[in-house]
């Protein structure tokens, strides 16, 4: 079993991943604002199903069980009322799991699942998902590319037919990456125009290292492509987890920002994993900092618009 969602870049835990308690009221430039979506986090319970990619000191705090319910207050304090729940491990029972979890729940609007792309019973899979319990909630598909050892992996033939069989399924496709991808990132998004993809994570850029380029002309390059939308999410945990602070994140986010524009950008949590190096509160709260000389219409792309856009939600 291939693990997803891989280890975050920096390698100290940061001291605010305490802060699991939701603040008493929500950061003030959402009190008003109703609707928000987070468009990027996990759940799990270890006891049901491992996941290998948690192992050693670091990842201690969130080497537990995470529950959507768990997630309810930190949401319902950042102004959100809908999210996107994305698999972690490459096991199709997860998303079956998943999808059964999003029918019953209030707050789970839509499912990124995983399937075998290089499986030659793709199509049928696909629609087997789709004929599942919460079926009508699976909305994309996602593999952790970051994981494969071919930085081409997205080229294959195989993989290819694979994506083209979600596309014909009328899924979108996430991708998770490292930077060194994304030169086959391009190809895939500009050669399957009917597939229309969102970027996790911005790509991990290496922050904690200081790293601007290539990543930053390969993103702009990557925003020129009408079918790829980015998520600002995950950039917590590829900065240093002890010491991130807004300047820190700021020129990667301007950099997302002006090549995809607040129309393709979507806000995402990645709870737990933020946990590592912010609350769930913190991370809203740099968002909000980092795009507050936007528009108030572009704010509501960024924090819901865009995410329920890409997932039709309702």
């Amino acid at each position: 079993m291939a693990a997803e969602e891989g280890r975050p870049a920096p390698a100290q835990p940061s001291n605010t991943s305490s802060a699991e308690e939701p603040d008493a009221t929500p950061p003030s430039s959402a009190r008003g604002d109703a609707g928000r979506v987070d468009a990027h986090h996990h759940v799990w319970d270890l006891s049901v199903r491992p996941e290998p990619w948690i192992t050693g000191d670091a990842m201690a705090p969130i080497a537990r069980t995470f529950t959507v319910d768990d997630l309810a207050p930190h949401a319902a304090a950042a102004g959100v009322t809908t999210t996107v729940l994305v698999q972690t491990v490459s096991e199709i029972d997860q998303t079956r799991d998943f999808l059964a979890l999003a029918a019953s729940s209030d707050l789970v609007g839509a499912v990124t699942g995983w399937v075998d792309l290089t499986s030659p019973s793709v199509a049928d899979d696909l629609a087997a998902l789709r004929d599942a319990p919460g079926g009508e909630y699976l909305r994309a598909i996602r593999h952790g590319v970051q994981s494969e050892p071919d930085p081409a992996w997205l080229c294959r033939p195989d993989v290819r037919r694979g994506l083209r069989a979600v596309a014909n399924a009328g899924l979108r496709y996430e991708l998770l990456t490292y930077p060194v991808q994304l030169p086959a990132v391009l190809s895939t998004v500009a050669d399957l125009p009917e597939l229309s993809f969102v970027l996790d994570h911005c790509s991990k850029p290496a922050i904690a290292a200081g790293q601007m380029h290539p990543w930053a002309d390969q993103i702009r390059e990557l925003a020129r492509l009408p079918n790829v939308t980015c998520k600002l999410s995950g950039l917590v945990t590829e900065a240093d987890w002890a010491t991130w602070d807004v300047a820190t994140l700021r020129p990667y986010v301007e950099v997302v920002l002006e090549a995809f524009g607040p129309e393709r950008v979507m806000f995402g949590s990645d709870w737990p994993v933020c946990l590592l190096a912010s609350s769930y509160a913190d991370w809203v709260a740099a968002a909000e900092e980092l795009t507050a000389h936007l528009s108030e219409a572009e704010r509501a792309a960024i924090f819901g618009g865009t995410a329920r856009r890409f997932y039709d939600l309702a």
